[in-house]
Parts: structure tokens; sequence; C-alpha cells
């Protein structure tokens, strides 16, 4: 019979080694895990019973010169919860319903897409629905059926008094999108904060913004709050003060009530801006607290283009408001004088083409200063020739036609100043004299936007000096002396003066001011002509400039200058602001 023993005893001794080898293995996890983690494993624990609330910066206010409110904050409450709360028991679907049945359209589709667009730590809290207003909170949790795992966090939202009266100057606030979360990683944002996305909110959003604050609670194994161990607060932005002159705004929206167009009003000094009116305009309101996609579209695609801020997008030909440019660029450069006369007869012949003054009959015998005062185009078709196309880009260029003034606003143009190399390549055509004969009366390839043509009127105005167009009245002046005779600066302000006391833009100055300007039509080919009026006052000490530009509007003297008149009466006559209040 075999012996069997050896065998029992080797499977013996091999099953007391496994034995041994699983209870080292033990006592080694637990040594592992208890001693040399426990710090880890304690602070994982209490990690499971603390939770983080983030709660949002509070923006800084805006106001306009005299204190008026442009944004200010107001108090609404978000939906907060966890989303190891939200994941259990079908919470985006009861939440929904429960949203409808107190009239606050949210669909379980929205509440899971946002959800996890912010989760990336369960025990980091999610907003699921915002824009809550006391009201409604007051009800929801009131509501049996509202899930206890939530709570409301009372949160700031902005809201803008003057709506579209200077919605283009405001712009406003949104959600951040993703794209600006990776844009600024470094700059302490979270799924669901709001951000500047135009206007003034996004030139000075890290002025405005503040800083995030956040609360550490403890609660229980059901997710309740038991204490408050931890808080910081949220820091609040700066407040921001702007140059603008709200009143002076309200009157400009009233003056271009049924009209395309923008009004400019800047201290011809400073470059302080009091008034950048665009029209037709919108509210900005519902873009800050949140539009749906069709409302988005419908606004973009609105044929008026009411989110285009003509001020300082808009880009049209100057058309006769350029002559006064014209006029000292060739007094500078030597090319005429108050005695040289040049006769219109009405039409002017450049090779085989006839350019036609805007008076069939023409002015006459006209010298600088009656061709500013008639707004003589013949008279300006010879000055061009003479300074040539060169010459005439180089004092665009010194005028800062063609770039960007700086101003603090996003989305600013440049304007056109096209040249020869310009056209050569765009049109791989040559330039020709009649080309040159077009830009001298402000038209042709020649594109500048209404504040552009402002800070031109500014230079004649304060004497020389090209100002930088600013609304915060932090900003400080910017200017930069252009060296000009003070003799041919006369000659110019003269001939404006002239315009409007005896020439094409009188109605300017029937408003108890002394207006010095220039009226301008230029041709649309999409319409009626573009009325234009740009000016200053007091025409003997001037303190601001102004230009009004209305699309289709056909006759800057009978429709633009009225405007300019009044509006800068308006700013310089305290019996004229108490009527128009």
């Amino acid at each position: 019979m075999p012996d069997f023993r050896p065998v029992l005893n080797l499977r013996l001794k091999l099953w007391r080694a496994a034995v041994l080898l699983s209870m080292g293995i033990l006592v080694g996890g637990l040594y592992f895990f208890q001693v040399v983690h426990a710090d880890t494993y304690i602070r994982l624990a209490s990690n499971n019973r603390l939770r983080l609330i983030r709660f949002p910066p509070v923006r800084g206010e805006i106001y306009d010169r005299n204190g008026a409110l442009l944004a200010v904050n107001v108090t609404t409450f978000d939906i907060m919860g966890y989303p190891m709360d939200i994941e259990k028991n079908d919470m985006p679907e009861r939440l929904a319903e429960l949203l409808s049945a107190h009239g606050i359209p949210y669909t379980a589709e929205d509440l899971s897409r946002s959800i996890k667009r912010q989760s990336w730590a369960p025990y980091r809290v999610v907003r699921l629905v915002g824009n809550i207003t006391l009201a409604q909170m007051a009800d929801l949790v009131a509501d049996p059926e509202f899930p206890r795992e939530l709570f409301p966090l009372p949160v700031w939202r902005r809201t803008y008094p003057a709506g579209s009266l200077a919605s283009n100057i405001t712009g406003y606030v949104g959600e951040i999108s993703e794209n600006e979360l990776r844009q600024f990683s470094e700059g302490n944002y979270a799924a669901g904060d709001q951000i500047g996305k135009n206007g003034i909110e996004r030139q000075y959003e890290d002025v405005l913004r503040g800083t995030p604050g956040e609360e550490s609670v403890e609660v229980d194994a059901r997710g309740r709050k038991i204490r408050t161990i931890d808080t910081r607060p949220a820091g609040r932005g700066e407040d921001l003060h702007l140059t603008l002159d709200l009143g002076a705004q309200r009157l400009a929206a009233d003056l271009m009530k049924g009209y395309r167009g923008a009004i400019v009003v800047m201290d011809a000094h400073t470059g302080e801006v009091l008034v950048l009116y665009s029209s037709p305009s919108y509210d900005n309101n519902p873009l800050a607290w949140g539009v749906s996609l069709r409302e988005w579209n419908a606004l973009v695609n609105d044929p008026e283009k009411p989110m285009l801020d003509r001020s300082i997008s808009g880009q049209y030909p100057p058309a006769s408001t350029f002559k006064a440019l014209m006029g000292l660029a060739a007094l500078e450069e030597k090319e005429t004088t108050t005695a040289l006369t040049a006769h219109c007869s009405g039409a002017f012949t450049v090779g085989n083409r006839t350019f036609r003054c805007w008076k069939r009959s023409g002015h006459g015998t006209v010298n600088l200063l009656r061709a500013l005062q008639e707004s003589c185009d013949v008279y300006f078709y010879q000055v061009g020739l003479k300074l040539g196309i060169s010459r005439i880009l180089k004092w665009c260029s010194l005028f800062g036609l063609g770039s960007p003034t700086g101003i603090d606003l996003p989305g600013e143009s440049p304007g056109v100043t096209a040249g020869p190399d310009w056209k050569r390549a765009r049109f791989k055509e040559s330039w020709y004299q009649g080309d040159t004969v077009n830009y001298s009366i402000g038209q042709g390839f020649l594109l500048t936007t209404p504040l552009q043509i402002a800070r031109l009127y500014a230079v004649i105005a304060n004497g020389g000096k090209l100002v930088r167009p600013h609304l915060s009245s932090t900003a400080g002046v910017v200017a930069r002396n252009l060296s000009l005779e003070k003799k041919n600066l006369d000659v110019i302000r003269k001939g404006l003066d002239y315009v409007v006391r005896r020439g094409t833009g009188r109605q300017a100055g029937s408003f108890g001011i002394t207006v010095a300007g220039k009226t301008g039509t230029a041709q649309n080919a999409h319409g009626d002509d573009h009325a234009l009026f740009a000016g200053y006052a007091p025409m003997d000490n001037p303190k601001y400039v102004a230009v009004a530009l209305i699309e289709a509007g056909l006759h800057g003297s009978s429709v633009a200058s009225p405007m300019v008149g009044e509006i800068l009466s308006y700013l310089l006559v305290p019996e004229a602001r108490g009527k128009a209040q």
C-alpha cells in the first residue's frame, strides 16, 4: 500500500505558507494604509464630509460723468448642487418637471448639459439653474417636491438702467464660454462665471471683475449642511466712471429717432467722449441675462444691424467734411493761399472725364474761404491735383485717418486710406488723376468712421493737437502736437465759420451758440446719399467737437447740421439743457 504521508505533509506545508503569506500581505496592507499613508486617507475621509461652495465675484458698477448708473448689480438666485447628489434618483428629470410647474422653462437635457460642462470634481458644487428671482425662489423652496439635496445661492447679476441708450458703449456680460475658459485659464475663472462680452464690460474686464469667494462647509452622510468651517467672501471689482454724458446721449437718441447713423461729441482738448450714439440700437439687458439661439440669430441677422456701432465701426466716405483737411494741407504745402482763386463753371475735365460740382451752374471765381463756405467741388478738385495723391495720403496719415483712434472700446474700424499700391493690389489697375480728384472731395477709395472725423476737427479746434478719444475718466489725456502753422489753422477756422454764418451749414448756428463746421453729402452705392456735419463750438474758443452722420439722409445742410447745433447747445447752454430734459 502506497505511503501518501509525504505528499500530504508537502501540501500542508504549502497551505501553511499560503496562509502565512496572506496574513503577511494583510498586515503589510494595514500598515501601508493606516500608518504610512494615514494622513492621506484621513484627508480623503474628511473630504467626504467637506464641501466647497464657490461665490462668483461681485462686479464693479459703471457710471456716467454725472454719476448716473450705466451698469449695476442686482441679486438673483442660482440653484446649486453636487454632482454625486445630482446623479441619483433622476434629478434632472425631477427638477425639470418642478421648474415647468412653476413657469420656468428648463428641460432635463438643458440641465444635464449644464451639469456635465461644470462637473470636474464630485464634491465641487455646480449650478443647475440661474437667474431665479426672489419670488420664484421662494415658491420653489416652499414646494414639497423641491429636492432637498439642492440649495439656493444668492448671486449678483448685471442690469443696464440706460438699456439701448448706451448699449454700444457699456456692452454686456454673459456666461463664460469654453473657448474663453481656455483663453483666460490663468484668470481664476470657472464655468458659469460672467465675463464682459462687448463694450466697456469687455475692455475693462480686469478692472470690473473682482475676485471669487469660497465657503467650506461640513455635511452629514446625506449631504446636508452641518456647519460652516471657513469663508472667504467674494471681492468686489472697481467701479468705473466714464466721460459719457447720459443726458446728451439721450438727446442724441431723440435726434436720431427714425434714422440710421451716429452722433459723436468729444472734448476737443482732452479727447473725453461725451456722446457716442449709434442708431438703431439694441437692449443689452436680455443679452446679459440670457437669450435663446433664435433670439440671438434674429438680433445678429437684423438687416438694420443694431449691434453695429456705427460711431466707431461704420466706415463712410467723409465727403465734403474732408475739404477742411484738404485746404489745410494745401496751405501747409504752400499750394494755395487765401489770395489764389479758381474758376468754377460747374464742371471740371480731367483727361476724357468730366467731374461735376454739386452746384451745376457753378460758383464762379472763388478763393479758399469761399470754396469752404459754399463747398465748391471744382476748387478742391484743382487743389487735390496740385497736392497729388502721395501728399494727400501723408496728411491723412498725420491726422490719423486709416488707423484706429485708440478709443478704449473693442471693435474699432481703422477706415481706409487707399492709394496707388492698394488699388494695384486690389484691382490690378493703375492710379489715375480721376482717382485723386475723387479723393479731394472725400469720395472714391477714402473711408472714415464718425469718430475719426471728430478727431480731425478737434485738431482744427484745439490748435493742432491730435488727441486720443477715451471713455474712462482715468484714461488721461494723450495728445500729439502736429506742429501746424497757426495762421493756416486760422484760415481754415475762418472758412468753417463762414460755412455756418453764410454758407451751407446755417442751421447749425440757430441754437443760441456760435458754431463752426462743414457739411457733407456722401455718395452711397446702396441708396440715397449720406448726410454729414462736423463742427465745434463755441467758434472763438472751441470746447466741444461734434459729428452727425445720417445714412441715406440726403443733405448734411438740412438734416445733420441742426443735430450738431442742438446737441452742442445742450452741452454749452444751461437753459438749453433744461429744455431738453
